[in-house]
């Protein structure tokens, strides 16, 4: 179960395991939607107040974007900043 306010695993592990051959423009665009939503919401929780089955969840999808983009250790939010120019860089 996921903490509240964030995006449920068996639906997040049900939009992976279908194509999206089947899925429409609408549910595609949802879905990127609520996955965007759900990384600015765990950029800006602490993993400390996250429950235990979240944290491990974060931490995993964390490890795999800095695998899939690159290593950084810049939240959604910092990148976010840096590109529309009110960030640090």
């Amino acid at each position: 179960m996921s903490d509240i306010g964030r995006k449920d695993f068996s639906t997040t592990a049900q939009e992976k395991l279908t194509p999206d051959s089947s899925k429409s423009t609408l549910d595609k665009t949802k879905e990127t939607i609520t996955n965007t939503a759900d990384r600015i919401a765990a950029g800006t929780q602490p993993d400390s107040s996250k429950s235990t089955s979240q944290e491990a969840f974060d931490k995993t999808r964390r490890e795999k974007d800095q695998q899939v983009h690159g290593g950084t250790s810049e939240s959604v939010i910092d990148k976010v900043k840096n590109t529309i120019g009110l960030g640090n860089k």
